[in-house]
């Protein structure tokens, strides 16, 4: 039975960076208020960019990277809430761009536990045997669905992608898994509705913006998403030490300080760079996995195992135990 590992890592930011200094020019807020509620200093923000532009860069990061051709690849799964467009999707876009024309692509949506989603879709894929290798994508241009004038949610959010290759191997390398969708929750981080239909019966109107109940976002996150991931550690094959590194969908630097209470883990173990960042949604946590191997931290030689989490809309949410 093939096993799939992590073999390469990537990610990519639009050039321009909004600091929270550049935003209070535009709204009622200041780089205190906002740090000191969410540990954001800076986001990207893409000029004229879309989702698929920002993910077909990681997907040629990830070829040049590791010596793949694109024909090489059996699939493309892009992880996205701001998706270019329904049809075709984000992932085919990147597909027909790269030429990889042996490999079938689809978007997964589960906001920002879609990275977490889209791997664990795919790693069945390369164990399936029926696939060699493949990319994961999280890619979000979620400037272009925040409302610019509300302080609660555009302070928040950046645009980026990051991804992996994934190749077949002979050893395991994901060591447990937990999904979870509770969608009875759905409304606490809603988003946005299409244009609705002249001929619907439904009064509600349209809602163009993200929106979210953030104080409650915060409390569900500490609240359940600690004890998902401590059940998990209780019951992987690895023990709470063999855990080198916790990569957490990258929304606020106090939900890390509270879950590494929570789980019982040393906060340090808790990387972040949300600070630059923003939250990018399906993006973070593939961004900061990408920027830890650069750094040197993480070594993606197979000798230290991290754990994985998102967690957001839907709601949904889901950690993986990966060697790496």
């Amino acid at each position: 039975m093939p096993f799939a590992k992590i073999a390469q890592v990537a990610h990519y930011a639009p050039e321009q960076v909004v600091t929270n200094d550049d935003l209070s020019k535009i709204m009622e807020t200041s780089d205190e208020w906002i740090a000191s509620r969410t540990g954001i200093r800076s986001r990207h923000i893409t000029r004229d960019e879309n989702t698929s532009d920002l993910a077909l860069k990681v997907a040629q990061k990830l070829l040049d990277q590791s010596g793949t051709k694109a024909e090489e690849l059996g699939f493309i799964v892009v992880a996205t809430m701001t998706p270019d467009s329904l049809m075709p999707s984000t992932a085919a876009r990147v597909q027909g761009a790269l030429g990889a024309v042996n490999a079938f692509a689809f978007d997964l949506t589960a906001a920002c536990s879609g990275f977490v989603f889209a791997l664990a879709t795919a790693e069945k894929l390369i164990a399936s045997g029926v696939y060699r290798k493949g990319l994961v994508i999280g890619a979000e241009v979620l400037s272009k669905v925040v409302d610019w004038s509300d302080r609660s949610t555009a302070v928040l959010f950046g645009d980026g992608a990051g991804g992996v290759l994934l190749e077949a191997s002979d050893q395991p390398h994901f060591l447990a898994e937990s999904l979870r969708t509770d969608g009875s929750m759905g409304g606490l981080d809603s988003g946005y509705t299409p244009v609705q239909s002249p001929y619907s019966l439904s009064e509600k109107a349209a809602q163009p913006f993200l929106s979210m109940d953030g104080r409650a976002i915060f409390d569900f996150t500490v609240r359940t998403v600690s004890k998902s991931i401590r059940q998990l550690l209780d019951e992987a094959p690895v023990t709470e030490s063999q855990i080198d590194y916790f990569l957490l969908h990258q929304a606020n630097v106090r939900i890390l300080d509270k879950m590494a209470k929570k789980v019982g883990v040393d906060r340090e173990k808790f990387l972040a760079n949300m600070m630059a960042y923003g939250n990018t949604s399906a993006a973070s946590i593939p961004i900061l996995l990408s920027e830890k191997v650069a750094d040197g931290t993480i070594r993606l030689d197979g000798s230290q195992t991290v754990l994985l989490s998102g967690f957001g809309g839907g709601l949904t949410w889901g950690s993986l135990i990966v060697k790496i």
